[in-house]
């Protein structure tokens, strides 16, 4: 009988159903509908619904008219089924009756809504056949809902595995983030669109023939191309003569004619904003931009917003979607499970029976023999000499499969030899197959997933070779062999796994883009169908492959426009509305899910980031032990030390040869020597040397450890008990405080941040240094003690994890000293190491001078020398600018810069051989490199030195481009052929930029950047170059040879195509006019010819790869689709689209995801565990946040008071927003002087100046002049306001074009204060600005490449002719020119076509052997290798640098309540206070303020004294050490807070959380030391008055009334005795306050090992060394004087003649406890006299 055993999984998580109930009540009378299969049924029907609304289309029905009856068919059975399921619904649940009635249920809602489109398309189409309603009739637009049924497919799965609650707050919270980041997007596409209005309006300006006629334009009146011009003769382009510039919709031309792109309005502005920042045809729109208007302000424009929107606004949404991932990952990490927990597919389980008679499952072992064949095949078969065989003969299919190519049509395939390979490598893989199944069993081989895609392969490749089907779909299984390959590297085979391992993330993502596709494209089927002129949505195929144009972004804006221009001018608007939102949740939000799942994939677990850390640092520590190779050859020389032969010695002897590093020891110690003798002899008082100082303190230091080993004997007996007693005492208050009533009446209140890390700081030090016998006490539970076990255990893991971090220091220490030691051996016994190209001696003056003007640079000191403060220098930013570099590094970069202006002036019609002024910049910059190059090498050395010119690539790199610019320099060849290597040389020359990189340190970090992660892009690169190769092998087998065909469209055979057709010219893609009647479009007469098209083919391996590549980029791949379809079939076009979904979808997004993981990795936050990067975030917002700024309400309750409060009204800031967006409002249309609207916008634009000017002179009453100045929004307001004064009289005096100008400038100024109003804005625009800030060297390297390129192109492509996309606009003739065209390319606009324009070879062009530059031909090879490793460098590594910065500052904005260390309330109650305490406003204040300052936190940040006294006085000495007492700034108290406030031991990395604690306990030692000092002046205060009391006139009148008194009421007796003088001082003691009976004075401290001691051997005497004490007196006393005490810790004080009693019975038990009376009040603050003690406020 089967036992179930007991689940080792931990209780499952509550299942949270966002689907619908299903599960009815059970005693329904529709038995039915409860069913599983009936679910099943009505989900099918589902799918089918939607099948069927894809085919109802009039081009379908007209295509198949027998589809029109089979839908008709399909609706009325699923009519009939979902109406059923509606009525057994409505009479289970009631209609509206009851909490789960059916109209209160969603998802019933939801299906009733459905079954109603369901009947509304049935009836319509009764109607389509019955011809009531025609079927292109708008009516069909009705069917539109119904492809969303499609989610009841799938809502079944809508069940998670958390909370409601928490899910519910996740998909809120990611809303907010989307729809903030949507509204940041929104205010740049309005500012953007606000520009575009003001500087250029409208594109309406053509050049037409001089015979135009208005209202009579045809394509025949245009240029060609279409050229826009402009009215004004100083700027834009100006019309050949023939032409004459005119505006067409003057001419009488429609706005649909004219196009809907342009800057006309506000709202067409703002939808060529987007598409311009959806990188699709933006540079045609800046090239018309050129054309119309000045340059530079087209280049301004258009290239700050590909900037800003395009690079910086829309990749906020991939940060938006990677950290809301990040948190979906981490709470549904139970429903994905982890990736630890993964266990292999290979791995077989079955059920055992056990000892016990149950069953469980077992692993088998799949190495165990298992089939039926011998032994030693089985043996062969595990072998690793047979699976490397395997392997290298799938390499070699690979390869021959790889070397086919098309041989023409006359060639019979089934006799190829290729063929016959493949026949013969099937023949070898079926074997392979078949011998493992022997092996293994069947059973056995199928158990295996790599096993079964063998399968597969074996049987597909077998039909493969099957004649009929050879060449066929089926050769996706031969191409496929090549996934085979994977297991050769294990690195790659990891990287695989790692990324498609977990594959239901990635797997439920395709599923939703492929079902999200589905939906849309049957939505916009049902939508556009009907509309004439318009075939993209005649049919579902067609709609699909529009739809997902749109989602890879290629020619988008084409399938937009052409909507567009077929709905008409009226709804445009709406279906420009719908592709934009389609457009921007596909392109930004979808694509960034993919980027998400990646990033998780890569992802570490959070247990095996710590221990990547001391790995890593490991690593480092042995990597820095071993020197370089180029000095470890100087230890494969003999030893040759220097030796110095000593003369000038009488003796009878031969002096042998001294080592020169020996005597120097000595002459040292002389010169030493006789300066000390030389600073001694003017003055016997002067200071002696540093030698007798040392040998003093040595003695000194003798001295007193005899000393101390001299009393140690006596006071070691009881230390270790008074410790211990003290301990037990400390502790047992602290939980006699905790639960004692001491705390009832007050109001329970949550514990501070602070207060809360500063107890759990307490305690892991008690547990550190006390045992745990001494914690426990009676009273505690079990649970209580196992759980102090538990802690003791943890806390003793960490310290052991102290340990270790402790040795990986010391191993970096010791490997520094390593090195260091084999520096100084190899200096010692080599006499050449060290030498300067083993000629300049190592301390050589010449050297030394060299030295010092290397490494000279400048350097503003921060700090002041004496007290440590931070000076505050007002321009501290351009002092760290100037000491960046050295001062020669200087120099060589501003040379550099020079050069290269020099270097953009050069073109192929202006050569540097033939410009004298040119040359001037070139012999500088090999002058001053000379210079450079020799006076490093002269104080570094060349290369076998330790800090040598070569000893990384940059000084290789230096050494290059020296020698380059030096032959050049000399040889200035004055002809260069094309492709010899005097155009190399000069291209070579080129790099000269790159020279930035090694002379500015932060440009280097840049360079290791992108090569650190070098190993997981080469890696990516590998497998993309494997889809490549899989899907180019079936391109050259299907399509090689089928893409040629006939220029002229009319001929279809090849026999026919020959002789000459005319052909119609494309004159413009902006207009859309149509010919008229008997009009013929422009056109020429071309031979026709049979060929295949221009830039691609699939003839060979090569060419495929090249069009798979330009396809992998997303550009060209719908041309490529379209010629597929058009000369293959239509069957042919899922080729291209699986191709470039995996590309798109998974490629691309691999590199993004592998860029910023290896960002992350080099930034150090990739094995940062959770809350070691919520600390790393909290830094980086501390470093961001600044004083307020705000000076505080004025006191009284004037009239400032009311306009304080009025200003500082929420409602007043939101009604200025208001004004300040509907005076924004006023620029939606051009103000032009010509344009009669122009004057009434400006005379409100005036009203609005005034409110403005209202607004600021009421903040000025309000906060005074003095505190309005010091907010930097109050001045960027003044300056707004003052501008706009300025305008509104500079309007009514002049009244002309430049006021309006300046009126508009005004109104966009203002425009962006709305981000300093609006608090999700402000924090967007912080991280986009601070992304700025830290991408500034990334865009720096990114521009120097850019400009190496530019160069680079001038020389090789300089005078190539124009072609398709090589024109007047676009070209290499100069750098300027170059530069813009690689922008353009960086953005992948047509990049490609660029690429085949370049590569212009005979007979198209005219070549010329003498000189590169007399040549119009381009270069094949050499616009290969340069326009793809320019885009895969700029467009897949460095922009995705930009992306990873984005992700990682996000975290400022994105970061809440629930995962911030300090929330925004916590700064901004800090930033309160400090403006409170900060009367200045100066962002410091006096230390003393800081304990002020602490005193009025409240909150989280509240220290309460009377809990954490002790805290307290840690953080005020904390500030006091920081600066030697300094001033504070603002950022230093928010530091010690935030330190303060932290788990140091979870959130800090290892080596800052060690100098943090080290901090922290030299901070406590020195306040106990100033607790212990402060509480001895009091005692020396009290001793003190004490005894003025005693010797005071008033007090002597008292003795001696009081013995008068005493002698009057007691006569003398016979024996009669004066009054001792141990009965004067106890009348004395007496006669104290109470407040000395309250509180007894001991010794200060235990860690003097000396205040007291107890000796047996001493009776009952005291020992009083460091002070006196006073205990309560007793009936017997016993008096001992004691003479004057030296108080340590209390200054110069003495006390004389101070009588003090002791009680006869005060042991050695009787002392310790009142030791532990005091310690108790000491330490735990209890009595509020001993808290004025410790604090000195």
């Amino acid at each position: 009988m089967l036992k179930r055993k007991q689940s080792s999984r931990v209780e499952a998580q509550p299942v949270t159903d966002f689907g619908p109930d299903e599960s009815l009540s059970d005693n329904a009378d529709i038995l039915w509908i409860n069913k599983p299969w009936v679910h099943s049924l009505l989900r099918i029907c589902a799918i089918i619904s939607v099948i069927s609304v894809c085919m109802n289309t009039p081009k379908t029905f007209e295509h198949y008219p027998p589809l029109q009856y089979l839908t008709f068919a399909l609706d009325t059975l699923l009519m009939f089924l979902y109406t059923a399921e509606m009525i057994a619904k409505m009479h289970i649940r009631g209609i509206v009756k009851g909490d789960s009635s059916y109209v209160k249920d969603r998802w019933c809602v939801f299906d009733g809504f459905m079954v109603f489109c369901l009947w509304v398309s049935l009836v319509l189409q009764v109607f389509e056949i019955a011809e009531i309603v025609d079927q292109m009739s708008p009516w069909g637009m009705l069917r539109i809902p119904r492809p969303l049924i499609m989610i009841r497919a799938f809502r079944i799965y809508f069940r998670f595995e958390l909370p409601r609650t928490r899910i519910t707050n996740i998909l809120k919270r990611s809303g907010e983030q989307i729809w903030s980041v949507s509204i940041f997007l929104l205010f740049f596409l309005l500012l953007y669109g606000i520009l575009g209005v003001q500087m250029f309006g409208t594109f309406t300006y053509h050049c037409v023939t001089n015979d135009t006629q208005p209202g009579n334009v045809t394509w025949n009146n245009l240029a060609i191309p279409d050229t826009h011009c402009s009215r004004e003769l100083e700027e834009g382009y100006q019309c050949p003569a023939g032409f004459k510039c005119m505006d067409l919709e003057d001419l009488g031309l429609s706005r649909q004619e004219l196009g809907y792109s342009g800057f006309n309005e506000i709202g067409t502005s703002i939808f060529t904003v987007y598409e311009a920042a959806s990188q699709e045809g933006w540079v045609f729109l800046m090239y018309r931009a050129i054309d119309s208007f000045p340059r530079w302000r087209s280049y301004f424009y258009f290239i700050t917003l590909i900037f800003f929107l395009a690079w910086l606004v829309k990749n906020v949404f991939i940060a938006v979607i990677i950290e809301t991932f990040a948190e979906i990952r981490v709470q549904f990490q139970q429903m994905w499970g982890s990736r630890s927990s993964t266990t292999s597919t290979a791995t077989t389980q079955m059920f055992h029976e056990d000892a016990a008679g149950g069953w469980q499952l077992v692993a088998v072992d799949m190495n165990k023999p298992q089939g039926r064949a011998p032994a030693c095949l089985q043996k062969m078969m595990r072998s690793s000499i047979f699976h490397m065989f395997i392997l290298s003969m799938v390499a070699v299919d690979v390869i021959v499969a790889a070397s086919n190519y098309y041989k023409g049509e006359t060639f019979k395939r089934q006799h190829d030899e290729f063929y016959l390979a493949e026949v013969a490598f099937t023949v070898l893989f079926d074997l392979e197959a078949l011998l493992k199944i022997w092996c293994l069993g069947f059973t056995g081989y199928i158990s295996s997933s790599l096993h079964k895609f063998e399968l597969l392969l074996v049987i597909g490749t077998t039909l493969h070779i099957y004649p009929d089907l050879y060449h066929s779909q089926f050769t996706y299984f031969q191409v496929l062999r090549v996934v085979r390959l994977i297991k050769i590297s294990p690195a790659l085979e990891d990287f695989v796994y790692k990324i498609f391992g977990p594959g239901k993330k990635l797997g439920s993502l395709v599923v939703f883009t492929a079902s999200l596709l589905i939906v849309m494209s049957a939505i916009s089927l049902q939508m556009f169908c009907f509309v004439e002129e318009l075939d993209r949505f005649t049919t579902f195929p067609r709609a699909f492959m529009s739809m997902f144009q749109i989602l890879t972004q290629e020619g988008w804006v084409d399938v937009m426009d052409q909507t567009l221009n077929a709905v008409g001018h009226m709804w445009a608007p709406v279906v420009a509305i719908y592709f934009i939102l389609y457009h921007l949740f596909a392109t930004l939000i979808l694509l960034s899910l993919f980027v998400a799942v990646i990033l998780d994939n890569l992802e570490l677990d959070e247990d095996l980031k710590k221990l990547k850390q001391l790995k890593q640092s490991e690593a480092n520590a042995d990597t820095k032990e071993k020197l370089p190779l180029r000095l470890r050859i100087f230890e494969k020389f003999p030893n040759r030390p220097q030796m110095v032969k000593i003369s000038k010695l009488p003796s009878d002897f031969t002096v042998p040869k001294i080592r020169e590093s020996f005597m120097k020891q000595f002459i040292d110690r002389q010169q030493q020597d006789t300066s000390c003798l030389l600073r001694r002899l003017p003055s016997a008082s002067s200071s002696s040397c540093d030698h007798s100082k040392r040998s003093a303190i040595e003695e000194n230091k003798y001295i007193d450890q005899k000393l101390r080993k001299s009393v140690f004997s006596i006071r070691a007996r009881n230390l270790l008990e008074k410790e211990t007693a003290i301990n037990k005492i400390l502790r047992a208050c602290t939980r006699q405080r905790m639960l004692s009533g001491s705390f009832e009446g007050q109001p329970a209140k949550e514990r501070s941040i602070l207060s809360v890390q500063h107890h759990i700081r307490q305690e892991r030090r008690s547990l550190r240094h006390g045992s745990n016998s001494q914690r426990i006490s009676r009273g505690k539970s079990l649970e209580t003690l196992t759980q102090d076990h538990s802690n003791t255990v943890r806390y003793r893991n960490a310290q052991r994890e102290d340990s270790e971090i402790k040795m990986i220091q010391e191993k970096k220490e010791q490997a520094e000293m390593k090195r260091k030691v084999q520096e100084e051996e190899l200096r010692e016994n080599h006499p050449y190491f060290d030498k300067p190209l083993f000629i300049v001696g190592r301390e050589h003056r010449f050297r030394n001078f060299c030295r010092v003007v290397v490494r000279a640079r400048f350097n503003a000191s921060k700090t002041d020398p004496v007290t440590g403060a931070v000076k505050n220098t007002k321009y501290h930013q351009l002092y760290d600018l100037l000491g960046l570099v050295t001062y020669l590094d200087w120099v060589m970069i501003i040379v550099t810069i020079c050069s290269c202006i020099s270097m953009m002036f050069e073109s192929p019609f202006r050569r540097v051989m033939r410009a004298p002024t040119l040359q001037i910049a070139e012999y500088v910059f090999v002058i001053f490199m000379s210079i450079e190059l020799n006076l490093k090498i002269m104080a570094d050395g060349l290369f076998f030195t330790p800090t040598a010119v070569i000893r990384d690539f940059g000084g290789v790199m230096d050494i290059f481009i020296y020698l380059v610019s030096l032959i050049f320099l000399c040889w200035m060849p004055q002809n260069v052929p094309a492709k010899s290597g005097a155009q190399l040389l000069m291209i070579l020359r080129c790099l000269r930029p790159l020279r930035i990189f090694k002379l500015v340190p932060q440009m280097r970090k840049v360079v290791r950047e992108l090569f650190s992660g070098f190993k997981e892009i080469f890696l990516v690169s590998i497998l993309l170059l494997t889809l490549m190769l899989v899907f180019a092998s079936f391109g050259v087998q299907l399509f090689a040879g089928k893409l040629a065909k006939c220029n002229d469209p009319h001929i279809i055979a090849r026999e026919d195509c020959h002789g000459i057709f005319r052909i119609n010219v494309s004159v413009s893609k902006n207009l859309n006019l149509k010919l008229r009647p008997g009009e013929k479009k422009p056109g020429f007469w071309v031979p026709r010819v049979w060929a295949n098209p221009r830039n691609f083919n699939f003839d060979n391996v090569g060419n495929a790869m090249l069009a798979l590549f330009e396809v992998l980029s997303l550009k060209g791949w719908v041309e490529v689709r379209d010629v597929i379809i058009h000369r293959v079939g239509p069957i042919h076009g899922i080729y291209i689209h699986v191709f470039v979904f995996l590309g798109c979808m998974i490629g691309l997004t691999l590199f993004v995801g592998v860029v910023i993981a290896n960002f992350n990795e080099n930034k150090g936050t990739a094995l940062l565990t959770v809350d070691q990067r919520r600390w790393e975030d909290l830094k980086s917002r501390l470093k961001i946040a600044q004083p307020l700024h705000l000076p505080p309400r004025p006191d009284n309750d004037g009239f400032r008071a009311k306009m304080y409060d009025i200003t500082q009204h929420p409602f007043f800031k939101r009604t200025i927003a208001v004004l300040v967006l509907a005076q924004s409002v006023l620029l939606s249309v051009k103000w032009d002087v010509e344009d009669p609207v122009t004057v009434p916008l400006a005379t409100m634009s005036v009203v609005f100046t005034f409110i403005f000017v209202l607004e600021v002179t009421m903040k000025i009453i309000a906060m005074s002049p003095a505190g309005f100045w010091q907010s930097r929004r109050n001045r960027y307001d003044l300056l707004v306001t003052s501008l706009g004064v300025i305008w509104v009289i500079l309007h009514f005096a002049l009244l002309n074009a430049y006021t309006y100008m300046m009126g508009a400038c005004v109104i966009v100024f203002r425009f962006f204060s709305i981000c300093g109003k609006h608090v999700t804005l402000k924090m967007l625009l912080l991280t986009v600005v601070v992304s700025m800030y830290k991408s500034f060297f990334i865009i720096v390297g990114m521009f120097l490449l850019l400009l190496c390129y530019a160069f680079a192109g001038v020389v090789l492509f300089g005078t190539v002719k124009y072609g398709e996309n090589i024109n007047r606009h676009a070209n290499f003739s100069s750098a300027g020119k170059a530069i813009t065209v690689l922008f353009r390319i960086v953005t992948g606009e047509d990049w490609n076509k660029i690429m085949h324009d370049c590569m212009v070879q005979p007979p198209f062009c005219t070549p010329d052997n003498s000189t590169y530059w007399r040549t119009d031909c381009g270069n094949y090879a050499g616009a290969l290798m340069y326009f793809c490793s320019f885009y895969v460098i700029i467009a897949y590594i460095m922009l995705n640098l930009l992306v990873a910065i984005i992700v990682e500052n996000f975290s400022l904005f994105y970061s809440t309540e629930e995962d911030q260390l300090l929330s925004y309330n916590d700064l901004r109650h800090f930033q309160i206070i400090w403006n409170m305490v900060d009367d200045k406003r100066e962002g410091v204040i006096p230390t003393f303020r800081v304990k002020f300052l602490l005193r009025l936190l409240r909150g989280r940040l509240e220290v309460d004294l009377d809990k954490d006294k002790l805290l307290f006085k840690h953080m005020c000495y904390e500030m006091e050490r920081l600066h030697n007492g300094g001033d504070v700034t603002f950022h230093d108290v928010l530091s010690m807070l935030s330190y303060r406030s932290v788990d140091i031991r979870k959130s800090l990395q290892l080596e800052e959380l060690l100098a943090r604690e080290q901090l922290e306990y030299t901070i406590e030692e020195e306040v106990a030391k100033q607790t212990i000092r402060m509480w001895l002046k009091k005692c020396l205060k009290r001793i003190r008055a004490k005894q003025q009391q005693s010797c005071s006139i008033i007090h002597s009148l008292r003795e001696s009334q009081q013995q008068e008194l005493s002698r009057f009421l007691n006569p003398p007796s016979i024996e009669t005795t004066q009054p001792s003088e141990d009965m004067n001082t106890n009348n004395q003691d007496n006669a104290q306050p109470e407040t000395s009976s309250q509180q007894q004075l001991l010794s200060p401290t235990l860690s003097d090992r000396g205040g007291y001691r107890q000796d047996s051997t001493d009776g009952g005497k005291p020992q009083r060394k460091f002070g006196q004490w006073r205990l309560p007196s007793a009936p017997k006393p016993i008096s001992h004087s004691v003479s004057s005490v030296n108080l340590r810790f209390g200054g110069r004080a003495t006390m004389k003649s101070v009588v003090c009693k002791m009680n006869p019975m005060s042991d050695a038990a009787s002392c310790g406890s009142e030791v532990k009376k005091w310690w108790t009040r000491q330490l735990t603050v209890e009595s509020d006299e001993s808290g004025e003690d410790l604090l000195d406020i």
